[in-house]
């Protein structure tokens, strides 16, 4: 009986000077070297620790095209319609950052084209097909989940740029697609859910 506890306690004994070794091997390192194992540099999640290559456009870039319907190859950024950021606490209690945006994309055949196919690749899963909220997957799925109509009556009182920035930063359980839709795509989007809207001049063609 006497050996086994003695073995135990060499054990246990072992263990806690095992666990407590690095402590002062450390200590005894930084004395000699200056530094500590515990003081070393680390990176964030998905920090991009090297520089992009020369003729490049890194991904944290804004990568905001000259105009619309443009591509960006690497050019300088040289669009002067991209506002400066603001926060959903600007769209809920200062809406002027927003609603003082002016669209700078116009509501043309390429444009609502355009918006259609970011529309039901992006925006559809939840508002449906027409808008309404009521049609979406994710609402079909889950009932209870019923989305913002964009066709209702407060959604077509809102201002051209206060539905770009929902688009670009979200609002309460909508979350943000900037970083899936661009500076100038957003708008296209924007002239998109006016046509569905009814407001915009796309639809009072498909009317005639």
């Amino acid at each position: 009986m006497s050996s086994a506890r003695g073995r135990l306690i060499c054990t246990v004994a072992l263990l806690a000077l095992a666990s407590g070794a690095c402590t002062p091997l450390d200590d005894a390192m930084a004395a000699i070297f200056g530094r500590s194992m515990r003081d070393q540099p680390s990176f964030d999640p998905y920090e991009m620790t090297l520089l992009p290559p020369e003729g490049t456009v890194p991904l944290s870039a804004g990568n905001y095209p000259a105009g619309h319907f443009d591509l960006n190859v690497g050019q300088p950024e040289g669009s002067a319609d991209v506002p400066p950021p603001f926060t959903e606490d600007d769209m809920a209690n200062r809406p002027e950052v927003v609603d003082s945006l002016t669209n700078p994309v116009p509501p043309t055949p390429e444009s609502l084209a355009r918006g259609e196919q970011l529309y039901e690749r992006v925006c559809i899963v939840c508002h449906g097909p027409d808008g309404a909220g009521t049609t979406g997957y994710i609402t079909e799925l889950f009932p209870i989940l019923a989305t913002y109509p964009l066709t209702g009556e407060s959604a077509m009182g809102r201002s051209d740029g206060y539905i770009y920035g929902m688009i670009r930063i979200g609002r309460v359980l909508m979350p943000a697609y900037g970083h899936q839709i661009s500076h100038y795509d957003r708008w296209h989007v924007v002239n998109y859910v006016r046509q569905l809207q009814g407001m915009g001049a796309g639809a009072e063609e498909a009317g005639n």
